[in-house]
């Protein structure tokens, strides 16, 4: 094998067409060659420049080496150089020139490429990104290659990208995204800018997938549906509406008419399209819609669980029923769309093939009702602090949420063990861990939320939807903890990043304030006894820690989960189970920081 000493990476033979370097100052410290033909991308050559990119501490580039930033950090500054800082809400976001799409598809010679992928479409509010899931492992159960676009993503932006279920690697993913990216560098004017970061994403997906012949592109719409960037595709196999309901209306709409106008954009003259049950006014704005371009909407009931012979379904909660039932109309419809009738033999009302079962079974999506030990409080206390992990961030989600929550740590009490517990790829845990956490079962229980919104949400309307959901079900959190998230806005990151400057949390104690009114309000006779300490000590109040009679927020997250684990540590008789939920970021960097 013959390796770069100088940069670690494999060496392969010179191709046909090779990338420039990013055109801004100072130079990359690397050239990426791409080759012409996908079976060659499994290894890359990489060229070191004398002057490598560096970054002083405040992230200016300097001349001085401070800090070298390796191939894929250069890429994730060039990424985070198209985050936008203008508001979703502007009024001028209005389509933001939707047909600027068309001609960054044909600077990319994606066109052709684009027309001859056999898309799988999928837009909705609640369950889309499952319903891709779903549709991707049954597919690819059945024998076809996949490439799955989900977003967002919660560690690594390369999560947005699998082939046959696994996010795409470094190296393929750096040779795609230096050609798409110094492509548009060269071709870019003033009347057509370089695109936005959700819109490069898009395009470097159907550069990626197009590239490697993938049987199925299944494509999670970012926003709304008529001017996302996944839209370009003008002739999908079938389409596909998840769930309805508010969420981004300073975007889409005030009413649900309006969200679902946005949502039937994606919807194709004369091309299939599928749903589940809806509200009767987001129902008949799609069946409207649907019959101006003679698309045939068909309304989808969740799955039978019978249909699964006794196996579960890979991603947790009730509500999964119906993302899986509409996974399995589209997946019906694409084989039978693309004259893959064989397989389509064994379909019934009373029963589905055996591809189908194993693929709804053993799907899998990060940061989606998943379950994770600490992996970091040591062997023997590695089940007392338990992470429930779930990027509900609308009213609605927050119920299922919080159903899916009661349900979970209601089976961990009853059976002694979690039924739908996940590691951290979501995989169900080993026998062993299993036992140790029947022996942990012995403790006693406590439950914490870890909870953060974006700005755009309104924690009045999801906390408490949160809370009330959860007290009908006999769930009621001693401490809620409120932190900003580790991630931000303007910069693509893979590490958690050193926190030292100064936090406004603002915004916590706003989503404090409305839980501490909501607790007051709350029964007296539901409160539960203190297990922890809830009052704020000297070394918390000199660490920025604020804390009220039922809550806390903290300056950072790493504190907050450093809390935890030393409560854990001090009350061995106590185990944590912490709900993680409010935001997908705030998810995602949970899991960067308790997964080893």
């Amino acid at each position: 094998m013959n390796v770069s000493p100088t940069t670690g990476y494999l060496r392969s033979p010179p191709y046909q067409q090779c990338l420039q370097q990013p055109p801004h100052k100072p130079p990359p410290p690397y050239t990426y060659i791409i080759p012409n033909r996908p079976s060659q991308i499994s290894s890359l050559q990489f060229q070191q420049h004398s002057t490598p990119l560096t970054m002083s501490p405040d992230g200016g580039n300097e001349s001085m080496n401070q800090t070298t930033l390796s191939p894929y950090e250069e890429a994730m500054s060039a990424l985070s150089s198209l985050i936008t800082t203008r508001t979703r809400a502007e009024k001028s976001n209005t389509g933001d020139r939707f047909d600027l799409l068309y001609d960054y598809v044909k600077i990319l010679e994606l066109e052709e490429p684009i027309s001859k992928l056999k898309v799988i479409h999928v837009a909705g509010t609640k369950g889309k990104g499952s319903t891709c899931v779903f549709s991707e492992s049954i597919l690819r159960n059945c024998g076809f290659s996949t490439g799955l676009f989900t977003s967002p993503h919660l560690i690594d932006v390369r999560e947005r990208f699998r082939l046959n279920d696994t996010e795409i690697c470094q190296d393929k993913f750096l040779a795609y995204f230096w050609w798409c990216y110094n492509t548009l560098k060269e071709k870019v004017t003033d009347d057509i800018p370089m695109p936005t970061y959700f819109r490069f994403l898009a395009l470097l997906a159907f550069k990626i997938f197009s590239a490697e012949q993938v049987d199925v592109a299944i494509m999670e719409v970012g926003l709304g549906g008529r001017y996302d960037a996944t839209n370009v595709v003008k002739a999908p196999v079938v389409c596909g509406i998840s769930s309805l309901g508010y969420d981004h209306m300073e975007i889409l709409g005030n009413t649900l008419g309006q969200i679902a106008g946005e949502k039937a954009g994606i919807f194709k003259e004369g091309i299939p399209a599928f749903t589940v049950p809806q509200p009767e006014e987001a129902m008949c704005v799609l069946q409207q819609n649907g019959s101006k371009l003679n698309v045939n909407l068909q309304v989808v009931s969740p799955l039978d669980p019978n249909l699964l012979n006794g196996m579960r379904l890979g991603l947790g909660g009730d509500h999964q029923f119906v993302n899986a039932g509409l996974a399995v109309a589209l997946c019906s419809s694409w084989l039978q769309r693309t004259e893959h009738l064989d397989v389509l033999h064994n379909i019934t009302a009373s029963s589905l093939p055996e591809p189908f079962i194993k693929g709804l079974a053993t799907a899998s999506f990060q940061g989606r009702a998943q379950i994770v030990a600490d992996q970091y409080i040591g062997a023997e206390g590695s089940e007392d602090l338990v992470f429930y992990l779930d990027g509900a961030h609308s009213p609605e989600s927050m119920e299922v949420c919080a159903k899916w929550f009661f349900q979970t740590i209601q089976e961990d009490e009853r059976h002694g063990k979690s039924i739908d517990h996940r590691a951290s790829d979501n995989s169900r845990l080993s026998l062993d861990m299993a036992r140790c956490f029947h022996h942990s079962t012995r403790k006693s229980s406590t439950q914490i939320l870890l909870f953060n919104c974006m700005s755009v949400r309104d924690p009045h309307l999801l906390l408490p939807r949160l809370m009330k959901t959860c007290a009908t079900y006999g769930v009621h959190f001693q401490q809620a903890l409120f932190v900003p998230n580790v991630s931000v806005y303007n910069k693509v990151i893979s590490k958690v990043p050193q926190t030292n400057k100064q936090v406004n949390v603002s915004w916590q104690l706003t989503q404090q304030r409305v839980w501490e009114n909501l607790v007051k309000s709350e029964k007296s006779g539901h409160a539960k006894s203190a297990k922890i300490n809830s009052e704020g000590t000297r070394d918390e109040m000199a660490k920025g820690v604020i804390s009220g009679a039922n809550s806390k927020v903290f300056p950072t997250l790493p504190l907050a989960i450093k809390w935890l684990r030393d409560n854990v540590r001090q009350n061995q008789s106590t185990r944590l189970q912490v709900l993680v939920t409010g935001s997908l970021h705030l998810v995602g960097d949970v899991l960067r920081l308790i997964r080893r």
